[in-house]
């Protein structure tokens, strides 16, 4: 079947190392969407963390974000939505006080106190650069769980050195409410740094992705789909023509899935042009 939808992963697939969407890429999206291909960018981002992004794009396309939680246009419409249940935000945090400096909770507000952290340090070696980046959506909470007064939270989110973020995973994975919520793990070895974001227990980038496109009359043999980490398994398990990037991490390659060239040598492009514009890769 032809296909009519494209997603997306963005860090380390869509962006290369310089945090930038390549000519080519950009090429190959234009005339998928020039041909009436569906873009749609699947990120673990926030919405207006992953808004950068995507506005390097001249082409019309959805957002689904925080792995899967929200689902909005590139002007901002919210089409999709769902929330973690602000108690169990509550007791997430509870169990997880050894990684206090690690968490922070995500909320979707329009721009103040999106990001709600116990205690934000500019200088951090390891985050300090996100918190500067978003510095205008960051706000303190002390302590971290009083934030959760008023509204249900979009995540509530981990950083860290992937051995300590690995220890998180094991603590939040031995909780006696484990079916309350979901994990979204993102592991960057060579930078030791790994992220877990914890959604509602019903989603994933490929649970979203799934309700999105069946609204869209879209099947899975029509769905391309490109990713290089841990939350892109349910995704790309999801698409019709799953691809992993160069760059991608072993667990994804060792799938049998078609590996693309890295994000430094245009593997979206090249992923494209193979499998949605066959003619062109010919």
């Amino acid at each position: 079947m032809a296909i009519r939808l494209i997603a997306l992963d963005v860090d380390g697939t869509l962006l290369n190392t310089r945090w930038e969407v390549s000519p080519a890429n950009c090429a190959a999206i234009a005339e998928a969407t020039r041909r009436g291909i569906e873009i749609v960018l699947v990120t673990g981002r926030r919405y207006d963390f992953a808004l950068p992004v995507a506005q390097q794009i001249d082409a019309p396309l959805t957002m689904i974000v925080n792995n899967g939680a929200l689902v909005r246009t590139k002007e901002g419409q919210t089409l999709l939505r769902h929330l973690l249940p602000r108690e169990t935000a509550r007791r997430v945090l509870l169990a997880t006080q050894p990684w206090r400096e690690a968490a922070a909770v995500v909320f979707d507000r329009p721009k103040a106190n999106q990001v709600m952290l116990e205690t934000i340090d500019w200088e951090d070696s390891m985050r300090g650069g996100y918190y500067r980046r978003n510095r205008e959506f960051l706000a303190e909470a002390k302590p971290l769980e009083s934030c959760l007064c008023d509204d249900d939270p979009i995540q509530v989110m981990f950083s860290g050195s992937v051995a300590s973020m690995r220890e998180a995973e094991r603590a939040l994975r031995s909780v006696q409410f484990t079916d309350e919520f979901a994990l979204a793990v993102t592991i960057y070895e060579k930078k030791d740094f790994s992220m877990i974001d914890l959604i509602h227990p019903a989603i994933s980038k490929g649970a979203t992705l799934a309700e999105w496109t069946a609204s869209r009359g879209v099947a899975r043999q029509e769905i391309l789909a490109i990713g290089d980490n841990h939350n892109d398994l349910e995704m790309l398990s999801f698409a019709g023509v799953p691809v992993v990037m160069g760059n991608g991490v072993p667990e994804l390659k060792e799938r049998g899935w078609y590996v693309t060239r890295s994000n430094d040598d245009d593997g979206v492009a090249e992923a494209i042009e193979r499998f949605a514009l066959p003619e062109v890769a010919g």
